[in-house]
């Protein structure tokens, strides 16, 4: 059987950390940020942690 292709899309928006959590970038910030403090501006632009309900399916994207 063939190797499971990895997702594009998936592969655009994910990366891998050295202990194997998966990073995203924040939403929220593509227009309309006048409407938008400073503060949570700011925090927008910080990448955080996939949650661990989603990594089991993101994983499967990343075909890691």
């Amino acid at each position: 059987m063939p190797k499971m292709k990895t997702k594009s899309g998936a592969k655009k928006r994910f990366k891998m950390t050295g202990s194997g959590q998966i990073k995203r970038e924040k939403a929220y910030q593509a227009h309309i940020m006048t409407s938008k403090s400073k503060k949570r501006k700011r925090n927008l632009r910080q990448s955080t942690l996939v949650s661990s309900a989603n990594a089991k399916n993101i994983r499967i994207l990343l075909a890691c």
